[in-house]
C-alpha cells in the first residue's frame, strides 16, 4: 500500500499470522462458503478502502467512513446496502454470484484493508445488552431469539408475544440464557449465529485475508488516531472519542455470576480462536 505501519501494527498482524498457522487445523475444519465471505465488507471505491464490520465493535464504518465523507473527501459514491440499513458512504461486497469471486479477489489484493476487534466475552455482554434488553427496535431479536431462549432455557412455556409485553411482565430473556442458547450444539446446528454474536474471525477471515491495519476497541482512540494517519487524513479529521459507557472488561465479572462454571467454559471453547487470533487473554471467568 505505500503506507507506513507502525510497530504495534507489524506486532499484531505477525502475532496472527502465527496463531493462524498454529490453529490451522482447527480454522480448515470450519470451511466457510465463498457467498458468505464477503457479507460484512463494505468497500470504498475512490480510495479503494475494504473495511471488515463486526457488529458489536464501535469504531465501525459507520463512524469512520461517515466522518470521512462529512470531511468532503468521498464525494457522490453510490450507497448500496445488501444487510443494513443504516446511510453510508460505501457499498457492501457480496460475492451471491460466483462469476464475481475473481473480481472480489482483485480488489481484496489490491485494496487497502482495516478492521477493529473487541474482547470476545465483552462483545457478547454488548450484544445482549444491546438486542435484549428492552428497547422497541429489538422486536425482531425477541420475537426471533428472546423467545427461543426464554421456551428452551427460562422456564417459560409460552413466552410473551411482543418484547413490551415481556417488559411489562418483567420476562425478557437474561443473559444467563443467552449463553445457555450459544453454547447448546443445537443452535448452530440449525443456522450460523446471527452476525451480533458470530465469531469475529468468521465475519472476518483473518487467516484468509492479510488485513494491512487491525484496530482493538480497548485502544480505539488510539488505533483511530493511527489509523488517520495511515490514510493520511489526520489533518483532515478529528475521530470522537469513544462512549463512556462502553461494557469493559472489568464489568465483565458482574455479567458471568449467574452463569454455571461448566457453561462458560464451553462459551470459551466456542470463542477460543477469537481469543487466540486477536490476542485476547483467556478471560477469568471461564
Amino acid at each position: 500500500t505505500g503506507k507506513k505501519t507502525t510497530q504495534l501494527q507489524k506486532l499484531r498482524k505477525d502475532y496472527i499470522r502465527r496463531m493462524c498457522d498454529i490453529e490451522k487445523k482447527a480454522l480448515s475444519a470450519q470451511k466457510p462458503r465463498i457467498k458468505n465471505i464477503y457479507d460484512h465488507f463494505i468497500v470504498e471505491e475512490r480510495q479503494k478502502i475494504i473495511y471488515c464490520f463486526i457488529p458489536k465493535v464501535q469504531g465501525c464504518a459507520c463512524a469512520f467512513l461517515s466522518i470521512v465523507e462529512r470531511a468532503g473527501l468521498f464525494k457522490d459514491v453510490e450507497v448500496e446496502i445488501l444487510y443494513y440499513t443504516v446511510p453510508l458512504p460505501c457499498t457492501f461486497l457480496t460475492a451471491d454470484v460466483l462469476f464475481f469471486f475473481f473480481f472480489l479477489q482483485n480488489r481484496l489484493m489490491n485494496y487497502t484493508k482495516f478492521m477493529f476487534v473487541r474482547d470476545p466475552f465483552v462483545r457478547l455482554i454488548s450484544a445482549y445488552r444491546s438486542k435484549f434488553l428492552y428497547n422497541q427496535k429489538n422486536e425482531y431479536f425477541y420475537r426471533k431469539y428472546g423467545r427461543i431462549m426464554m421456551k428452551l432455557y427460562g422456564n417459560q412455556q409460552k413466552p410473551p408475544q411482543t418484547m413490551k409485553e415481556a417488559e411489562a411482565l418483567g420476562l425478557l430473556p437474561t443473559f444467563k440464557n443467552f449463553v445457555q442458547y450459544l453454547v447448546d450444539p443445537q443452535t448452530e446446528k440449525k443456522e450460523p449465529f446471527e452476525p451480533h454474536w458470530r465469531q469475529m474471525h468468521r465475519l472476518c477471515h483473518p487467516c484468509l485475508i492479510e488485513y494491512d491495519f487491525i484496530g482493538h476497541q480497548e485502544t480505539l482512540k488510539e488505533d483511530a488516531e493511527e489509523l488517520l494517519k495511515f490514510f493520511k487524513l489526520e489533518n483532515d479529521i478529528k475521530f470522537p472519542s469513544p462512549y463512556k459507557n462502553m461494557t469493559t472488561s472489568n464489568s465483565a465479572m458482574d455479567w458471568f455470576k449467574a452463569v454455571p462454571l461448566e457453561d462458560r467454559r464451553k462459551l470459551y471453547n466456542i470463542f477460543e480462536l477469537d481469543f487466540k487470533l486477536f490476542g485476547y487473554k483467556r478471560p477469568r471467568v471461564s
